[in-house]
């Protein structure tokens, strides 16, 4: 009977290993990763193919930087409208210094999203294998890099990328500080504020929604859960001192400067900049918890759409989720109170940032995005936590300790000579499930990006920017004095790199003065302006009619 036992147990052993082995010797294949990172980096650079700058914002942000180097304007700027700028002026000024050193005001627009794009693509590989192996490190590497937002974000002339950057690299800075054990060190809290400054010179306070609400829920469980760990502790002979000393909470002054800083440039604004006050502080701000100016969503807005946009991976880590639970038999208190202290801040970093967002009642998916890199944190500490040693890591589980996948023990339930079998039936599942994970976002994320791409260049989304540089390089080969008429498309004075518009009455009084040699504007205004321009006529350049969502069509005129 006991040698039929243990030949049952055998064949099962055997049974399980051998595709786990397979599954493992994949995910660790170094031509994977290679794979892997030479796709992302290829999504990232075409992602927003072909470029332009008429929709998501693009050119207001874009705006910012042409007018420090046009007109000297560095901490306070307008909209190509001649409306307040409403962001604070950290990623024009990057893109400035960049355009003084490319002379291109394409790379200088795209180079700060893209730059941190890849800065976080590899942050969270390193950092991810270091602590949790070197499977853990690709899935968090692919998480980030082969979703639906990240690609579209990278090379998108806005603030997103570079926000969720520095939000990272505090929330990161965070968990270091629980992974060790360590104390805050006034050298630790200097990078902090350092770190929040930026963010408040990019974003605005927006930075707090993303990490206060974390670092609360945090510290709640911290101590109502330390004198239960430190009891754990002491039973296995470790210093009760090193499981509860570690905080999320820096103190207050990096926070409070920083904000100061943020408020000094605002103060700034309103005495010296008209109508700041009212377009920033009344509008930007203020009205985003208002339902007035800007269009209100629903609560669960950001919840579906999250789901979807971080598919696969978004699926795997509640299927993880609820893997896990199932095994210790639906025991959630047990489950957060046991919970290793760095995968717990790593799960209140995310959900935290995700409900204060939602409270708020105007919504863009976009604004979401900086909750997906600690995700994918999370995400590999479950799978890293679910298995023995991959090459590279330094926070390993030991197959002599089984652990579940948020690093606990499993259940008594299992017995002893259960325990072997069922962790290698856990991790197999668990590999099977990541790999077919990644299999499924190359084909989504590439499939999704590809398309984007080829409907670009079909439909001509970029024929405003095509139309507009060639009007740039006539008149400045026939040395004409041009101007643009007054229009809705806002990325149109960049493509023509001009500062200001110029109203249809004043135009018509510079040309017949003999003032202008050149007019563009748009075909409907067009229309009425040539009866009032002596010797106009329309140059064979020209933007026919678009559709509504492509905007209005622009024409020439020339004497």
């Amino acid at each position: 009977m006991g040698n039929e036992r243990i030949k049952s147990l055998d064949i099962r052993i055997r049974d399980v290993s051998t595709p786990l082995d397979m599954t493992k010797s994949l995910l660790e294949d170094r031509r994977t990763f290679w794979v892997i990172t030479a796709l992302i980096v290829l999504l990232f650079a075409i992602g927003n193919l072909p470029w332009q700058l008429d929709d998501y914002d693009q050119a207001k942000q874009a705006f910012t930087s042409f007018e420090m180097i046009k007109e000297g304007h560095w901490f306070y700027q307008q909209t190509p409208h001649e409306r307040v700028a409403t962001k604070p002026p950290l990623v024009g000024w990057i893109s400035a210094g960049l355009f003084g050193i490319t002379r291109s005001w394409e790379v200088a627009w795209r180079l700060p999203s893209l730059l941190a794009a890849i800065a976080l693509a590899i942050l969270l590989f390193r950092v991810a294998s270091s602590a949790y192996g070197s499977i853990a490190g690709l899935v968090a590497l692919s998480a980030f890099g082969l979703n639906l937002l990240s690609p579209r974000l990278a090379t998108l002339v806005r603030t997103d990328m570079p926000l969720a950057f520095v939000i990272f690299l505090i929330g990161l800075l965070i968990w270091q500080k629980i992974q060790r054990q360590h104390e805050w060190t006034l050298r630790n809290r200097v990078y902090l504020f350092a770190l929040l400054t930026a963010a408040m010179l990019i974003k605005g306070p927006i930075v707090y929604a993303f990490l206060l609400p974390g670092i609360l829920l945090f510290e709640l469980w911290r101590r109502r859960y330390a004198s239960r760990r430190s009891e754990v502790a002491a039973e296995a002979g470790q210093h009760p001192r090193s499981q509860t000393r570690a905080s999320a909470w820096s103190g207050w002054w990096p926070w409070i400067a920083s904000l100061a800083v943020f408020l000094l440039w605002v103060t700034g604004g309103i005495l010296f900049q008209p109508g700041f006050f009212d377009e920033v502080v009344m509008r930007e701000f203020l009205g985003r918890f208002g339902e007035t100016i800007h269009r209100a969503q629903p609560l669960y807005f950001y919840l579906p759409h999250l789901l979807q946009k971080f598919a696969p991976w978004s699926i795997l880590l509640i299927a993880i989720a609820i893997f896990d639970l199932s095994s210790r038999r639906w025991r959630i208190s047990a489950a957060f109170r046991e919970m290793q202290p760095g995968t717990f801040w790593l799960l209140c970093w995310s959900i935290g940032g995700l409900i204060v967002m939602s409270l708020i009642p105007s919504k863009r998916v976009d604004r979401i995005f900086p909750v997906i890199p600690p995700l994918c944190l999370l995400l590999a500490a479950q799978i890293g936590n679910r298995w023995p040693c991959s090459h590279g890591s330094v926070s390993c589980v030991s197959t002599s300790v089984d652990t579940d996948l948020t690093g606990h023990p499993p259940s008594a339930d299992y017995g002893e000579a259960g325990r072997p079998v069922t962790a290698e039936n856990y991790a197999a599942h668990i590999f099977r499930w990541t790999a077919g994970a990644l299999i499924l976002a190359i084909f989504f994320t590439g499939g999704y990006a590809t398309w984007k791409v080829v409907t670009g260049y079909r439909d001509h989304r970029d024929a405003l920017a095509i139309f507009a540089r060639d009007v740039h390089r006539e008149a400045e080969t026939r040395h004409w004095r041009y101007e643009v008429v007054s229009a809705k498309d806002e990325g149109l004075l960049l493509y023509l790199q001009k500062t200001h518009y110029i109203e249809p009455d004043r135009a018509v009084v510079e040309w017949n003065a003999g003032n202008l040699d050149a007019l563009v504007a748009s075909t409907e205004k067009a229309r009425a302006l040539m009866p009032q321009l002596s010797g106009a006529t329309p140059n064979q350049l020209k933007l026919s009619e678009r559709t509504k969502e492509q905007g209005t069509g622009y024409v020439l005129i020339t004497r």
